[in-house]
């Protein structure tokens, strides 16, 4: 007598939510590509707009909750597993404003939230960093902001490099080969980890040589965005391999 096959247990998908400046172009196809390294994940994104990086009050009021709520609905009718904020405003706003913004996300949408620079401090918490390398586009008070930040943590910037730019699309024009060297300059004082602090650059891909080369791990923000979105999705980010060190961290 034969029995019937049981049936196949279903394949669980997961579905990252990434909340996108709208002048970025970076970030979706870098993401992608390492959501495309876990098996069964797909990456999927909304925007609201950025356009400029600076400390005036247009600017700074680009990342108002209300807009930023907006996109993450939109990603919920998505049924997503989590919701990332992939940018790094709360750099110069104030953690706080990350922790905020997570809860009403939450709230909002019932959905686990999590963003690029909770995901750092994370990472910088786990291995105990408390000497960081900074490396970024923006301009010299932005970057003040950012150092001033982290000094709130008990993280000293050791060494820092920015270019000094405001337009928000105009940082993924800027060459890797140029990232590179900032970090090479950076890493002379010997920091922990070396940050690459904005979404919208291409600086991802160069994690492995970077390591290698200098011995020193490489936290972008758009791998600490994956990274913490794979957690609070309840996947490994182990799986992602050739990106760096980070994604074997727990």
């Amino acid at each position: 007598m034969t029995h019937p096959a049981h049936p196949a247990s279903p394949v669980r998908r997961i579905r990252l939510g990434v909340l996108t400046p709208s002048s970025n172009t970076a970030l979706e196809p870098l993401t992608s590509a390492l959501a495309a390294a876990v098996p069964n994940c797909s990456a999927h994104f909304s925007r609201f707009t950025v356009t400029e990086i600076a400390l005036s009050q247009q600017a700074l009021g680009q990342f108002d909750d209300s807009k930023i709520l907006a996109a993450a609905e939109l990603l919920a009718d998505a049924r997503v597993d989590v919701i990332a904020w992939s940018g790094t405003s709360s750099g110069w706003l104030g953690f706080d404003a990350d922790r905020r913004l997570v809860e009403r996300i939450r709230a909002r949408t019932g959905i686990p939230a999590t963003t690029a620079v909770l995901a750092l401090n994370e990472l910088l918490a786990l291995r105990g960093i408390r000497r960081l390398g900074l490396v970024s586009p923006y301009t010299a008070d932005v970057q003040q902001r950012i150092v001033d930040n982290y000094a709130t943590l008990g993280v000293e910037v050791v060494a820092e490099r920015h270019l000094d730019i405001r337009v928000n699309h105009d940082f993924a024009l800027v060459e890797p080969a140029r990232l590179r060297a900032l970090m090479g300059e950076v890493a002379g004082a010997q920091p922990q980890a070396i940050t690459t602090f904005c979404t919208n650059l291409h600086a991802a891909p160069l994690a492995e040589a970077v390591e290698q080369e200098l011995g020193i791990p490489l936290l972008d923000t758009v791998s600490t965005t994956v990274w913490g979105a794979l957690r609070a999705a309840d996947a490994d980010p182990s799986a992602v391999r050739g990106w760096g060190a980070l994604f074997g961290w727990r």
